[in-house]
């Protein structure tokens, strides 16, 4: 049997490669297929099915591409009517060479929402894994968050997923998730890319509640809900433009004269280089959004109807850069700076600076300063923050920004410097003057034995 785990980086996306004999399938494909495509070719083996677990919010599907490029049959839930494939329901099983896929409806993350028991053929009582999408993680479950008004229902209905069908199978049976640690579709996700249904069971704490207890865990969760997730929705329900065969706006080299026309125009600037280079020298308005951080947080700061443009130090295209975005559907990456920010240096034009500074530079009792924690809540309440520092997640920085004290001195900081900084170039790009990225952030204010300040963690409730 032939069994490949795919990573897309910086979504912490898994995807799936399965096959036998002749024929292989996919299950919940990233946007950027090539990956699959050179599988079957190294494998000698045909992509006869793809599968969506369901219609997923944080990347574009490349269901449509996949199955243009292999005339698959591409196979989702029945009850959303998505706009391609076939639905499925609850005990349909799919051939796949000498292998056997039986539908389980799994709803609770989604209403549509299913897993596939993956066996040999003619031994369906004895299954080798199960593709859980957003159902079940390792250490963690699905978030049930999506439908406000219901959010009891779908909790319901994700723990009867849960404990009547998937925990049901035996428990090595391996859990294949659509997720991995770092995803914004679970909140405490373990740093294991597959598990097993015997492990989950014995030691991811959601699975040991009862069903009361559960449903008032999962009300009382709040996960971030990034702007773009609507796109993906809508895009992922009739299926985004392809992106085999040219139909995307090719990324250029552009010249200093053509950023700054852009920028003018409304162009995003996205800065790709770490915090000290973007401190020491950048192209004013630009976002520093480090290269691994493209993926979690380009949606947050960039629109869909304006031009993506990208900034580095190298004169080469960013195109590992470029496929993230392109993950998140944004095709409108008009190009990079020609030269990288050199060739800006040299044209003469203004250069936009940063301040920072050490942790041991940091009085957090001096007055006229406003210190602001931009990790989430659940990292500040779990490691504690600087005294006296304000918590606006830096996902939350653009819609919250009239909390920040305009004419203060501004001290920004996360756990090591990269999203203190890209706060930082928010807030410069709305106009703030004086403005610090502390680095190496809480981890250099740990290490340094500063004092640190603990809070109640007060928006848990108790468990029934």
């Amino acid at each position: 049997m032939i069994f490949e785990q795919i990573e897309s980086t910086g979504l912490a996306h898994y995807s799936y490669f399965v096959g036998a004999g002749r024929a292989a399938a996919v299950v919940d494909p990233r946007r950027d297929v090539e990956v699959y495509l050179d599988l079957a070719d190294a494998h000698g083996v045909e992509i006869t099915h793809i599968f969506e677990t369901h219609r997923n919010e944080d990347y574009c599907t490349g269901s449509l591409d996949l199955a243009r490029a292999t005339g698959a049959e591409i196979l989702h839930g029945v009850a959303l009517d998505f706009g391609f494939g076939r639905p499925v329901k609850e005990g349909e099983v799919v051939g796949v060479g000498p292998l056997e896929v039986r539908v389980l409806e799994t709803p609770g993350h989604t209403d549509e929402s299913i897993s596939l028991v993956l066996a040999e053929a003619g031994h369906a009582d004895a299954p080798l894994m199960v593709f859980t999408g957003d159902a079940l993680f390792a250490g963690d479950v699905g978030r049930t968050d999506f439908f406000k008004d219901r959010l009891d229902e779908m909790a319901g209905a994700l723990y009867d997923s849960l404990h009547e069908k998937i925990l049901t199978l035996h428990d090595g049976v391996i859990v294949c998730p659509a997720h991995g640690a770092g995803s914004v579709c679970g909140g405490t996700i373990s740093d294991r890319p597959l598990t097993t249904v015997g492990h989950e069971k014995r030691t991811n704490p959601l699975l040991q509640l009862n069903r009361p207890e559960f449903v008032a865990r999962k009300r009382a969760e709040h996960h971030p809900i990034p702007p773009y997730f609507a796109t993906m929705e809508r895009y992922n329900l009739s299926g985004p433009l392809p992106l085999r065969g040219g139909e995307t706006t090719p990324m250029r080299p552009m010249p200093p004269d053509a950023i700054e026309h852009a920028a003018a125009r409304g162009a995003t600037l996205v800065d790709l280089r770490g915090p000290s280079a973007f401190a020491g020298g950048h192209v004013p308005g630009s976002l520093n959004i480090w290269q691994a951080g493209v993926s979690a947080y380009l949606g947050y700061y960039a629109r869909y109807d304006r031009a993506v443009i990208f900034i580095d130090d190298v004169a080469r295209a960013p195109r590992a850069a470029a496929t993230q975005a392109r993950r998140l559907g944004f095709d409108a990456i008009d190009g990079y700076l020609a030269g990288g920010m050199r060739a800006w240096y040299q044209s003469g034009r203004p250069i936009g600076r940063c301040k920072t500074c050490s942790v041991h530079e940091v009085d957090p009792d001096a007055e006229g300063q406003f210190i602001i924690d931009v990790r989430d809540r659940p990292t500040r309440l779990s490691i504690g923050a600087v005294p006296g520092s304000h918590s606006i997640p830096v996902e939350e920085i653009a819609r919250r920004i009239r909390e920040v004290p305009r004419h203060t001195a501004i001290l920004a900081y996360c756990n090591t410097g990269f999203k203190g900084s890209l706060a930082a170039s928010i807030l410069l790009r709305d106009g703030y003057q004086d403005v610090t990225n502390i680095l190496g952030g809480m981890n250099a204010w740990i290490n340094t034995g500063r004092t640190v300040q603990k809070e109640p963690r007060k928006e848990e409730i108790p468990v029934l």
